[in-house]
C-alpha cells in the first residue's frame, strides 16, 4: 500500500520520553479483549469521544470488531466498548468495492452480500488511529476528531483478481472504478425509520434514523452527513433491498433495506479516496457543521493530522501517571497502559448533542452500567482525570435535574435497565469524599440520593428502585415481593437486598458529612445493616458432587411473610448453570453471581460480616476457598472486591497473592487477555488499579494497599498537581517478594494498611519493602480499614489478640443495626 501510517506510528513512538523510555503510547494495544466476549472496542477515539471508527464484523459485534476470522461487512463511526447483551450504536456504516465490469448492478448493497474476510495480518490498531486490508485488495485507514471520522481507503490499481484467486471483483475490468455505498443501518438492525439523500453534483450524503438502544427502553434518532474526495464522480444513485437504482433521496420503513451510493474515476493520487463522516445526534445540518469545523480540508495527509492529534490527546490523559518498571515485563506494561485507555473510551461526550433538553450543563452518555463501573471506573477516573469525572457528576445531576431520577445504567439518550441497587448514589458519595466539586450542586444531590431511597418509581426497571415498602417495613427485598407501587422485574431479592443497603450506608455518609443531618444519619446507617435479614445462619452450601464445603451461613432469600424460601449457594456460579441469573423473569434471587459471592457483600460494615461469618479466621479460610474451588469469576465486576477483603481481616498479605493469581493468569495482552467483558473499562480499570497498588472500596475513602506490579509509580493530581509516589524497595520482576515487611509515608512508619485521597490531593511518597514471606505488617486492629462493626479502625482496641484468627471475638457495647 502506498501509506503504511501503522509503520510510521510505531517507528515515531520509540525512545521518545526522558532516560530512553519508550512513549507510553506503545504500551497500548486497543487489540486486548477483542475475542471471547471481551467485546472491547478496537477502533479510533479521542478521549470520552463520541466518534468512534472502525470495521464491524458480522458476528459478535458489540464492540464492532474482532479479532477473529469474522467476515467484515462494514465501516461505521459511533461504538461502545465492552457490553453485554445486544450490540449498539454503528449507525450508518460505509463500505467500499469494486463492481465486477464497473457494472453497478454487480455490486454488493446489503450487508449480509457485500460482508468479505480480511487480509490476514493486515490489521493495526493504536490510539487514534485503525487499519485493516480487505480480501478485496482495498485497503482502509481510519482517525476521527470529537464528532467526526475520517477514512482513507487505497484501492487496487491493477484489475487482477485477489490473491486467493476465487473473487471475480475485477477479473474482466480494464479500469477500476471505486464505488461506496452508505447504509441505513446499525450493528443491531434496529431502525425502525430512516431516510438519505445523495448530491449527484458534490457527492454529499446525508441521513438520519431511528433507532433502539441495546440495553434499555424508547428510541433515538441519529444523523450523519458524509463527504468525498480524491475522485470526480462519475455516477450516483440510492439503493434498495439490494439493487441500485437512479435517484437521490431514500425514505425507508424498517422493512426497507437501503442506502446511497457513489461511483469514481480513477483516483487522482495514489488510487485514494477520502471519506469525512460528520455525526450528530440533533440534525444532519447540525452533523455537516460538525465536520466542516473538525476536518476543515480532508486531504490525503489529513489523516495523519487526525493521528497526531489524537496521541496528542491520549498522551496527555496517560501522562498524569509514571511507571518505573524495574524490569517489569513489555506485557506488564502493555495490560497496564491498555487498561487506564479502555477506560477513557467511555463514558462519551456528547455535551451539545443533547436532543431531549437544553442546559448549560455537560452530557456524557455510554453509562455501561453504573452497576458495573462505580466500583472501579468511576474511581480509577476521580483518581487520574477529576476533571473528567466533575463533568460525569453534572451530567448524573443533569439527568436527576430534567428525568426526575438517577440513571443506574444510560446509552444514546435512553434510559438503560437496572441491574440491582441505585449505584449513582455510590458513584456520587465516592466523588464527594475524594473532592470533586467544580460547579457540583451537592444540596441537588442529597435530593437525588433520597429520591433514590424513598420514592419508587412506576418503572424501576430503569431508574431507582423497586419493593421500596417491604424495604422499609420488613427490612429486605422479599422473593415474590407484593410490590403494588411500582413494576419491574421481580428477582434479584438478596442481591437487591445487600445493593440497597450498601447504598443507603453511602447515603448515610453523605447525610452525615455534608448535610449534617444526623436524623438521616441514623435512618440510613440503619438501613444499611438490612443485609443480615437475610442471613441465614445454620444454611449449608454443597458441591455439584454432594461435597460439604464445610463452610456454614449464607444469604438465602425471604418471602413476604418472613418465612425462608431456598437458592443453592453454588447457583449461578461457574460451577452450576452459570447463566442462570440474569435480567428475565425467571432469573434467580442473586444477579450474575451466586449466594456465596452474596454473601462477602457488606462494605460498608465488613467488621460486622466477618463476626457473622464465624470469625477472622474462619473468614479468611472461606475466602480462600471461594477463590480456588471455581466458585469465583473474576470476568464479572462484583467480584473485584472479593480479591482484597483480607484486608479486614488483616491479611493484607493475601490480597497481594490473590491479585497476582489473576494477573497476568486472565489479565495479559493478549487479543483475549481480559476474562468478560469490559463493559465500558471495568476489566481495564481493576487492573489499573490493582496493579497500581490501590484498589478502592467505593463509595469511601478507602484505598487497599498493595505492592505495585512495577517498581515504583507516580501519579499526578489534575486538581492540585501534587504528585504521589509509591516506591517498592526489594521489588523483584520475577515476584517472589510481594509481601509488605514495612512501610513508611513520608518518612514515618506507617502501619495502617489503607489509604485516603488525601494521600493523593497533597502529593507524598509511600515506601514499602517487601519480602517473600507474609508480614505482621497491616496485621493489627487499628490497621485495618475503617467499619461499622465492632472491630475496624474506630472499633475496640482491647482485644487481646489479633481478632481476625480469633473464632468468637469478643464484641464490645455498639449500636444496633436493625429495620427501620
Amino acid at each position: 500500500m502506498m501509506h503504511l501510517l501503522w509503520w510510521s506510528l510505531l517507528s515515531a513512538a520509540v525512545l521518545a520520553q526522558e532516560n530512553d523510555q519508550r512513549d507510553i503510547l506503545d504500551y497500548v494495544d486497543p487489540l486486548i479483549g477483542t475475542i471471547n466476549g471481551g467485546h472491547v472496542f478496537a477502533g479510533a477515539s479521542l478521549p470520552f469521544g463520541m466518534a468512534k471508527a472502525v470495521a464491524d464484523v458480522d458476528g459478535d459485534n458489540q464492540g464492532g470488531f474482532t479479532s477473529d476470522d469474522s467476515p467484515i461487512k462494514g465501516f461505521s463511526h459511533m461504538h461502545d466498548s465492552g457490553t453485554g447483551g445486544a450490540s449498539s450504536l454503528g449507525n450508518f456504516p460505509i463500505w467500499p468495492q469494486i463492481c465486477p465490469n464497473n457494472d453497478i448492478t454487480k455490486c454488493k448493497y446489503s450487508s449480509y452480500e457485500r460482508q468479505t474476510l480480511r487480509e490476514d495480518g493486515s490489521v493495526k490498531a493504536h490510539p487514534g488511529y485503525f487499519a485493516i486490508g480487505l480480501d478485496t485488495q482495498i485497503h482502509a485507514e481510519v482517525s476521527v476528531s470529537n464528532r467526526s471520522a475520517l477514512y482513507r481507503f487505497t484501492f487496487p490499481e491493477s484489475t487482477a483478481p485477489p490473491s486467493n484467486g476465487t473473487d471475480p471483483t475485477f477479473a474482466n475490468s480494464t479500469e477500476a472504478a471505486p464505488h461506496i455505498l452508505v447504509d441505513l443501518i446499525d450493528l443491531p438492525n434496529s431502525r425502525d425509520v430512516g431516510a438519505v439523500k445523495v448530491d449527484p453534483k458534490s457527492g454529499r450524503m446525508t441521513g438520519w434514523g431511528v433507532f433502539s438502544p441495546s440495553f434499555g427502553v424508547g428510541n433515538y434518532s441519529s444523523y450523519f452527513c458524509a463527504d468525498f474526495s480524491g475522485a470526480n464522480i462519475k455516477a450516483s444513485g440510492i439503493w434498495k433491498q439490494g439493487f441500485p437504482e437512479n435517484g437521490t433521496s431514500l425514505d425507508a420503513d424498517s422493512r426497507v433495506d437501503g442506502g446511497a451510493w457513489l461511483q469514481f474515476e480513477k483516483p487522482e493520487e495514489n488510487q485514494q479516496i477520502m471519506v469525512r463522516v460528520g455525526l450528530s445526534f440533533i440534525s444532519s445540518d447540525q452533523a455537516c457543521s460538525n465536520a466542516e469545523r473538525e476536518i476543515p480540508d480532508p486531504k490525503l495527509s489529513t489523516l495523519e493530522e487526525l493521528v497526531k492529534t489524537a496521541q496528542d490527546a491520549w498522551r496527555e490523559k496517560l501522562e498524569v501517571v509514571k511507571v518505573v518498571p524495574g524490569g517489569a515485563s513489555d506485557m506488564l506494561l502493555r495490560v497496564f497502559w491498555s487498561g487506564i485507555y479502555r477506560t477513557m473510551i467511555s463514558p462519551q461526550d456528547y455535551t451539545g448533542e443533547n436532543p431531549l433538553w437544553e442546559s448549560d450543563e455537560p452530557y456524557y452518555d455510554s453509562y455501561y452500567c453504573i452497576w458495573d463501573s462505580f466500583r472501579s471506573i468511576h474511581p480509577l477516573l476521580t483518581l487520574l482525570d477529576p476533571y473528567s469525572q466533575t463533568l460525569m457528576i453534572r451530567t448524573l445531576l443533569d439527568v436527576y435535574r430534567h428525568e426526575g431520577k438517577l440513571p443506574d445504567c444510560r446509552m444514546s439518550f435512553c434510559k438503560g435497565y437496572t441491574q440491582g441497587g441505585s449505584n449513582a448514589d455510590v458513584v456520587l458519595v465516592d466523588s464527594y469524599l475524594k473532592g470533586i466539586d467544580a460547579g457540583i450542586d451537592w444540596d441537588l444531590a442529597y435530593e437525588a440520593m433520597l429520591s433514590d431511597a424513598e420514592i419508587e418509581p412506576p418503572n424501576w426497571d430503569v431508574e431507582g428502585r423497586g419493593g421500596l415498602a417491604s424495604w422499609k417495613e420488613l427490612g429486605y427485598i422479599p422473593k415474590n415481593d407484593l410490590d403494588g407501587v411500582g413494576k419491574g422485574t421481580k428477582t434479584r431479592s438478596i442481591s437487591r437486598t445487600v445493593e440497597y443497603a450498601y447504598n443507603d450506608f453511602v447515603i448515610a455518609t453523605f447525610a452525615r458529612d455534608h448535610q449534617h443531618d444526623e436524623a438521616a444519619y441514623q435512618k440510613y446507617l440503619q438501613r444499611s445493616g438490612n443485609w443480615k435479614n437475610l442471613f441465614k445462619p445454620n444454611q449449608t452450601s454443597l458441591l455439584v458432587d454432594g461435597e460439604d464445603t464445610g463452610f456454614v451461613g449464607f444469604l438465602q432469600p425471604k418471602l413476604p411473610d418472613g418465612s425462608w424460601d431456598f437458592q443453592d449457594p453454588i447457583f449461578c456460579s461457574p460451577l452450576l448453570d452459570f447463566t442462570g441469573c440474569y435480567l428475565n423473569p425467571s432469573g434467580g434471587e442473586t444477579y450474575e453471581g451466586p449466594v456465596w459471592l452474596y454473601t462477602f457483600f457488606a462494605p460498608g460494615d465488613m467488621a460486622t460480616l466477618i463476626q457473622t461469618l464465624g470469625g477472622g479466621e474462619t473468614f479468611v479460610k472461606r475466602l480462600e476457598f471461594f477463590h480456588d474451588s471455581g466458585l469465583c469469576y473474576i470476568g464479572d465486576e462484583q467480584a473485584f472486591l472479593k480479591v482484597f477483603l483480607y484486608h479486614y481481616a488483616g491479611r493484607p498479605g493475601l490480597s497481594s497473592k490473590r491479585a497476582h493469581s489473576y494477573i497476568p493468569a486472565l489479565f495479559n495482552d493478549t487479543v483475549g487477555g481480559i476474562p468478560g467483558n469490559d463493559d465500558s473499562g471495568a476489566m481495564g480499570s481493576f487492573a489499573a488499579l490493582t496493579m497500581m497498588g490501590i484498589f478502592p472500596n467505593a463509595g469511601q475513602d478507602v484505598y487497599f494497599i498493595t505492592p505495585p506490579f512495577f517498581e515504583s509509580i507516580s501519579i499526578t493530581n489534575g486538581a492540585t498537581g501534587k504528585t504521589a509516589t509509591i516506591q517498592n524497595v526489594n521489588y523483584d520482576p520475577e515476584f517472589k517478594n510481594i509481601y509488605i515487611q514495612e512501610a513508611k509515608l513520608n518518612g514515618q512508619a506507617y502501619t495502617k494498611n489503607w489509604l485516603t485521597h488525601d494521600f493523593f490531593l497533597e502529593g507524598g511518597t509511600l515506601e514499602l519493602t517487601l519480602g517473600p514471606e507474609e508480614s505482621e505488617w497491616g496485621a493489627n486492629v487499628e490497621d485495618v480499614p475503617p467499619s461499622l462493626g465492632p472491630f475496624g479502625a474506630n472499633g475496640t482496641s482491647e482485644v487481646e489478640r489479633r481478632w481476625y484468627s480469633s473464632e468468637k471475638a469478643p464484641e464490645p457495647a455498639r449500636m444496633e443495626i436493625g429495620v427501620m
